[in-house]
């Protein structure tokens, strides 16, 4: 495997990231590997673990950083989001990543927003996509888009890297990658937590001290109900009475198919809340 201490190249149009895959990938030695992190920048420890999966598994890792407007409602935090590009190619450079792909909008989406776009269906339209109407086809659409910019144009492994915290989405693009007998391996990597046991999440930096405490209901009351110390109706209970905290919803699941489940082994319980006004999920495997 290949190792890197600089800061990787940053291409910011398709054309350009093309080349650069296959010049990079063409000097490697036999059917070298790609291993490809979708991000939309705002990187954390929770993304190096992504890159650093990827760079132990493949001769060649690539990033992407877009903010994708089309997984945001009108309502939501697009315009606010953190775009920190400078200060995520310094961590890039540390996790060992090669390349960026960090395109525009415009690059991504020439002729304004796509006509045709991908269908995230039923298990697009429940919990998250019942609370963000639209997100999951926004967000299907561009990993989509950013598999095929990178399939690789010489043979060999292409594997695609994503984080299990949001879980839902995990499914979704499993799914996609299935359905449409997508040329990919998709790698699940486990959810980062601080210390606090909150989950790693590039939208913890909006929280203030105080909300900062209160977002630990989430992670907590996920323990006490896999530990069977509450149940469903209890556990909901717990996070509807937390101070600056609105539920949205607090499931348990059949993480294969996203059907309702009774707490037990092999199920998953899937949280989302917002904390003062910041929308934030959690999920813990049963």
């Amino acid at each position: 495997m290949t190792t890197t201490s600089t800061t990787p190249r940053v291409c910011r149009g398709i054309g350009e990231f093309r080349a650069a895959l296959a010049e990079r990938l063409a000097a490697l030695p036999g059917e070298a590997s790609l291993g490809l992190v979708p991000t939309m920048g705002a990187l954390h420890e929770g993304h190096g673990h992504l890159v650093r999966l990827a760079r132990e598994e493949n001769a060649l890792v690539a990033v992407s950083v877009f903010v994708n407007p089309l997984q945001f409602g009108p309502d939501e935090d697009y315009e606010r989001y953190p775009r920190t590009l400078g200060a995520d190619l310094e961590l890039l450079a540390r996790f060992g990543a090669d390349l960026v792909f960090a395109p525009t909008v415009e690059q991504m989406y020439p002729d304004g927003e796509p006509l045709v776009r991908v269908t995230s269906g039923r298990l697009g339209a429940v919990l998250d996509g019942a609370s963000r109407p639209g997100h999951f086809d926004g967000a299907l659409t561009v990993v989509n888009k950013l598999l095929n910019i990178a399939a690789p144009p010489v043979p060999g492994p292409f594997r695609a890297y994503f984080g299990e915290k949001d879980a839902q989405q995990l499914l979704l693009v499993r799914r996609m990658v299935a359905d449409f007998d997508l040329p990919v391996t998709v790698r699940p990597v486990p959810i980062v937590r601080d210390a606090d046991g909150l989950a790693l999440s590039s939208r913890n930096r909006y929280l203030d001290a105080g909300q900062r405490r209160a977002a630990l209901v989430l992670p907590g009351t996920l323990r006490a109900l896999a530990a069977g110390e509450l149940d469903l109706e209890a556990a909901r209970a717990r996070i509807d009475a937390a101070d600056q905290v609105r539920l949205d919803y607090l499931v348990v699941v059949d993480p294969r198919t996203l059907a309702p489940a009774a707490p037990g082994p092999g199920t998953l319980a899937l949280v989302a809340a917002h904390v003062g006004g910041t929308r934030l999920i959690d999920n813990l495997a049963l």
